[in-house]
């Protein structure tokens, strides 16, 4: 015979959960949620992500970005956006931030902190070449986060923007593999080096599981980063 918290310990042992031992690098298994996220299907942006900073007077902000890049070793996250916005502004004065990713369809969460960097200028043209051309001439267009009398005059910027650049903005092509627009200078990526991933599984009963890893990061003067061991502790939830 089997009791109320036999029961439970039932069920709370099919549930998913991190694994035992954790290892010893969080990347590989946030790699293979975040393959399983752009799989499923189930939701528009799955390398949609919170970013947050905060401004140099103190402030916080945060703000939603798009995950453009990863690189597990050494554990590099990569976003692009406009280099006079407020967030750049943040980045720039404080070289940190964090990063919120979840899928609500696989109950996961990943949360990263770290040190921030400038994306070099040829990753940010490669990645610039290959957006849309709607996209690259809206980059020229806009002065992100900054005041606009309206609509109009926002659209009339894009008209004269796309004027500029050759394109006709009452006859626009339905091709732009052969339009050339230049990366704009204020606008590029950044290169977050995570010092500090927590994995978050959801659990019955809202016992969820949870684990943190944390290692030192510092910038080595050219761009990069210096990195050290991870070392890990499972979290009550």
């Amino acid at each position: 015979m089997t009791g109320p918290f036999d029961q439970a310990a039932d069920v709370y042992a099919i549930a998913e959960h991190l694994p035992e031992p954790l290892p010893e690098d969080p990347f590989p298994l946030f790699m293979s949620w975040y393959t399983r996220a752009q799989s499923a299907k189930t939701q528009p942006n799955p390398n949609a992500m919170t970013l947050a900073t905060v401004d140099p007077d103190g402030r916080p902000a945060a703000r939603m970005v798009l995950c453009k890049g990863i690189e597990p070793t050494p554990g590099i996250l990569e976003f692009f956006t406009n280099y006079n916005s407020r967030k750049a502004q943040a980045l720039d004065s404080s070289h940190r931030a964090a990063l919120l990713l979840h899928w609500d369809h696989l109950d996961r969460q990943v949360r990263i902190e770290g040190l921030v960097v400038r994306t070099a200028a040829s990753r940010s043209d490669e990645y610039f070449t290959s957006r849309p051309w709607e996209s690259r001439i809206g980059a020229w267009a806009s002065e992100q986060g900054q005041p606009v009398a309206s609509r109009e005059a926002m659209l009339e910027r894009l008209m004269t923007t796309m004027t500029r650049f050759g394109l006709d903005p009452f006859n626009p092509p339905t091709d732009g593999s052969s339009v050339k627009i230049p990366r704009p200078p204020h606008w590029g990526g950044y290169r977050l080096c995570a010092d500090r991933v927590e994995l978050w599984v959801s659990g019955p009963g809202r016992l969820h599981d949870r684990a943190a890893w944390t290692r030192t990061v510092s910038l080595d003067g050219s761009g990069g980063f210096k990195v050290g061991s991870w070392s890990s502790t499972r979290l009550q939830p």
